[in-house]
């Protein structure tokens, strides 16, 4: 049965124009890496809380969702404009089976990301489930500009604790950046670009896992297909696990 718990903001970073995290103190509740929760205003419509996946980790005092602001949005202008010390409403429990417990075991990961379908790869990376199953984690995260790459001293920080084992790609399709890719993900994948650019090859001992934009994700899912990766489920396992993010 789905239940309502209270949480305070005590801090509403601005990543970029469209982008913010909104961290909030909340009572303890369980969740796993990659699962999501409701979010909206006290005292508002049941309707107008929307879905967002956890970025921070399972136990984490202070839970971290990153989140894009839609103009014309009913919740996220909302939740743009809250300051620390003001109030939110939290679904419980967390939903989803977008997790590591449901992906098979493999050589490599591969986390490709569009916006802030990052998030949950984010809170994934915090545990150390990632760490102990695969040898090579990929993260991969595409976005229009430089400003909306998100968690960069962070994803530096783990390249560092784990040397040789994190490759981190980003995907900016609107400005040139050194260091960036310029095409979309389905066509870097279909390329060869993306596994050149991260110095690992995509194999059936490969598990991709997929979160943002749907369209992101139902064409790399067919190139990954004409690769022999197969969509992974509880009934057949596979190689890729998907999670549209609206």
């Amino acid at each position: 049965m789905v239940q309502l718990i209270n949480g305070k903001v005590v801090e509403n970073y601005r990543w970029s124009d469209n982008v913010f995290s909104l961290r909030i103190i909340a009572e303890p509740f369980d969740f796993k890496a990659g699962q999501f929760v409701r979010l909206g205003l006290p005292g508002g419509d049941a309707k107008a809380l929307r879905a967002y996946s956890l970025a921070s980790p399972p136990g984490a005092s202070v839970i971290d969702f990153v989140i894009a602001e839609v103009a014309d949005g009913l919740t996220s202008p909302q939740l743009a404009k809250l300051k620390p010390g003001d109030s939110v409403t939290i679904t419980q429990p967390a939903s989803g089976f977008f997790t590591l417990d449901e992906v098979p075991d493999g050589d490599d990961l591969w986390l490709l990301s569009t916006g802030t379908g990052i998030g949950p790869f984010i809170s994934m990376l915090h545990t150390e489930q990632p760490w102990r199953r695969f040898r090579r984690i990929n993260l991969v995260h595409g976005v229009r500009t430089a400003a909306d790459l998100v968690y960069q001293e962070q994803i530096q920080h783990w390249q560092q604790q784990y040397p040789d084992r994190l490759g981190y790609q980003p995907v900016i399709t609107r400005e040139q950046i050194p260091g960036a890719l310029n095409e979309r993900i389905p066509q870097l994948l279909e390329s060869g670009k993306l596994e050149a650019a991260l110095a690992t090859p995509l194999t059936t001992n490969s598990q991709v896992m997929l979160c943002g934009n749907p369209d992101m994700i139902t064409e790399c899912r067919g190139v990954l297909a004409a690769k022999g990766l197969a969509k992974n489920t509880r009934r057949k396992p596979g190689n890729v696990t998907s999670e549209n993010y609206w």
